[in-house]
């Protein structure tokens, strides 16, 4: 996917003013992104995105009054379009769960590098998700949360769960098809499949159904 052709308006929600002016500084291409504000809060976050239009939201977890999590819940409720990358310190398990589970097309750490987080926000904002490689690895060592429901991975074939997860691992299409020998054209075809067969509206649904059954423990 590529980056939309006029710039991507970026909210920046972080009480900590000198690291939200460190992102707004990384951001200086003003042929892809445009910041069209800070929130020192999560309240002030939602009463921006009321007010101005916004493409993608940068949300720390830790703020003044509701947390980062519960800022993209009522933000996905409301603007189902936004896209959400969660910047934060905390590389607890559970919580990249929570982003997950709230549906946050990324997560990031802040002690990422420059270049990463970059790379990681053009992904969301052409319409990937990101989440970044210490968290994907953090979950991979962490076993699936319990459930009482079936396993919504049981009916997908072997080919499907092969190319789902390396969709979880952050391979493009292209990158699938050379990877298992076939066309990208092939790729898609399945992951039109595995979403239909796992009742997955988006990407990000479908990644957070590959984590909570376990697929990258294995």
């Amino acid at each position: 996917m590529e980056m939309p052709s006029s710039p991507c308006r970026v909210l920046i929600a972080d009480d900590h003013l000198l690291f939200a002016d460190g992102v707004r500084s990384l951001l200086f291409d003003t042929s892809k992104w445009t910041v069209v504000g800070r929130a020192a809060s999560g309240e002030e976050a939602l009463s921006m995105l009321a007010k101005q239009e916004v493409d993608l939201l940068l949300t720390d977890i830790s703020m003044p009054g509701i947390s980062g999590i519960e800022v993209t819940q009522k933000a996905k409720a409301q603007y189902p379009d936004l896209k959400i990358i969660v910047l934060t310190m905390h590389s607890d398990p559970e919580i990249i769960r929570e982003v997950m589970q709230a549906e946050a097309e990324g997560f990031i750490l802040k002690d990422t590098e420059a270049e990463e987080f970059l790379a990681g926000i053009e992904r969301v904002a052409s319409g990937s998700t990101y989440y970044c490689h210490q968290a994907i690895a953090t979950l991979m060592g962490k076993p699936a949360l319990p459930s009482t429901q079936p396993n919504a991975l049981d009916t997908l074939t072997p080919r499907e769960l092969e190319i789902l997860k390396l969709i979880c691992q952050e391979f493009s299409t292209a990158e699938i098809g050379e990877q298992l020998f076939i066309s990208p054209r092939t790729v898609e075809t399945h992951r039109k499949h595995i979403m239909s067969k796992t009742n997955s509206q988006t990407l990000v649904g479908l990644i957070k159904t590959a984590f909570l059954n376990g697929l990258l423990d294995e």
